[in-house]
């Protein structure tokens, strides 16, 4: 077992890997840019370093300052958690040519499922369904419309390189083609530093289910069974649940067998998350995958008794999956809401600003994974989650119950936060039946923030 771990990354997501390595006797390193120091993952590791300024391209995504820290430190491995360079190639290899470990999967991997071009070569190799699409990169307008022509419209548009709903357009017809090609090229090289896009047949409001992974460096795959991440504003997950409410037993055998067969066809290994779309007759195809620990991970943590990021430390020092990995069955129900700091009634606005109170809710079967506290400046700089609420029951219905009592007591003063929208998309009648798809927020929201009655 590694002796000490730095961990690439800041917010919820670094004080929950702090957590594991602490439960693992591990060392702890924080980086941190001059405004997070502040942050909870900086008080509670062992050692903190100063990477930059504000700015995550000064900071967090400065690989030369990561690797610094890490010598200085003297550590023997770095967990990237999700975001910033978790899903970069590149950093994997500079931590490998430094004799640290990256916690995840090899460099290989992750360049060719990042590519989301060669990604769906891979699914198509391993016989797992794709939707109809280009074949790769499409490089010219005039090959984006003949592209659409054959496969018919709507399409999407995707970057190749693209994550976070980012370098994604609809298009319903060739004029609106032609205009989303170039902005999602545009916006595409803007962050990601690559244009390239390809094109795939639009499934009018699919359910969106993704499928948990995991590998140890020994030839052992297994799969967690599935998240519903229908919930999504503008390609934005918003809330999460395990299992999902569309899942027969037989989608699950198929889709579970189609994600082992894809891993095995690339040599995968540690955690990821394959993705899928499943339309209304429960036909499903393959979308992309992510060769990291995901935010929504905590629900099948709890749905199925296992620390994912223990497991990742343990896998990246050499172990072997553990025999409770391997023979993990769903036993619970689990939904996750994402507490942002945005204004609901504005158009989402991001809040930056001064938690002046901060009360977070307990009890049994809930969970909070938050850097949140009173008193805390939530910087303007990065993304606007401040925490993660999960709660988790014997049955959906008694986990719904749950999550609308704590959304109740939760209470963040100083600043605007989503508390008020889960707690109507928790009392609605189709989300409680279960039959809502990647449409049900859009239809939602059309009149604003439904008003919930106390």
């Amino acid at each position: 077992m590694f002796k000490k771990v730095l961990i690439a990354n800041r917010g919820e997501i670094a004080l929950r890997i702090i957590r594991a390595c602490k439960e693992l006797g591990v060392g702890t390193v924080a980086v941190y840019s001059e405004p997070d120091i502040h942050s909870l993952h900086v008080q509670l590791a062992d050692e903190a370093i100063c990477i930059g300024p504000a700015a995550g391209s000064e900071s967090y995504l400065k690989i030369d300052r990561i690797i610094s820290a890490a010598e200085i430190a003297d550590v023997d491995a770095i967990h990237p958690g999700y975001g910033f360079l978790a899903e970069n190639a590149h950093f994997a290899e500079i931590c490998t040519s430094a004799n640290i470990a990256f916690i995840g999967p090899s460099p290989e991997s992750i360049r060719l499922m990042g590519d989301k071009n060669s990604a769906r070569e891979c699914a198509k190799k391993a016989g797992v369904p794709i939707s109809p699409g280009s074949d790769g990169v499409v490089d010219s307008e005039k090959e984006a419309i003949k592209v659409a022509k054959q496969i018919g419209y709507p399409v999407m548009i995707k970057a190749v390189a693209g994550g976070g709903g980012r370098g994604m357009r609809m298009a319903h017809n060739e004029e609106s083609l032609v205009q989303g090609y170039h902005s999602a090229r545009m916006e595409a090289d803007k962050a990601f530093g690559n244009p390239d896009v390809y094109i795939e047949k639009l499934i009018i409001n699919p359910h969106h289910i993704e499928f948990q992974v995991f590998g140890d460096k020994h030839g052992h795959i297994v799969h967690l069974g599935e998240r519903d991440c229908s919930l999504q504003r503008r390609n934005q997950k918003i809330l999460e649940e395990c299992p999902s409410p569309l899942m027969t037993e037989d989608l699950r055998k198929r889709m579970g067998e189609a994600s082992i067969r894809l891993c095995e066809t690339v040599g995968y290994y540690n955690a990821g998350t394959i993705e899928y779309l499943v339309d209304d007759d429960l036909n499903f195809y393959f979308m992309e995958m992510n060769t990291r620990i995901q935010v929504e991970h905590p629900v099948t943590e709890e749905v199925y008794g296992v620390d994912l990021v223990k497991q990742q430390i343990q896998i990246a020092a050499g172990e072997h999956l553990s025999p409770h990995m391997v023979n993990a069955k769903p036993r619970l129900h689990s939904i996750e809401c994402r507490i942002n700091a945005e204004d609901p009634e504005k158009n989402f606005m991001p809040c930056a600003g001064k938690i002046e109170a901060y009360y977070a809710p307990g009890g049994r079967g809930l969970r909070i994974d938050s850097h949140a506290y009173a008193g805390y400046p939530i910087p303007p700089y990065y993304d606007s989650m401040i925490s993660k609420m999960i709660a988790t029951a014997s049955t959906r219905e008694a986990a719904i119950s749950r999550m609308a009592r704590a959304l109740g007591e939760y209470q963040v003063i100083g600043i605007k936060t989503t508390i008020p929208l889960h707690r109507a998309i928790i009392q609605n009648a189709d989300f409680k039946k279960g039959t809502y798809n990647t449409g049900f927020l859009e239809n939602f929201l059309k009149d604003g923030v439904p008003v919930v009655k106390e």
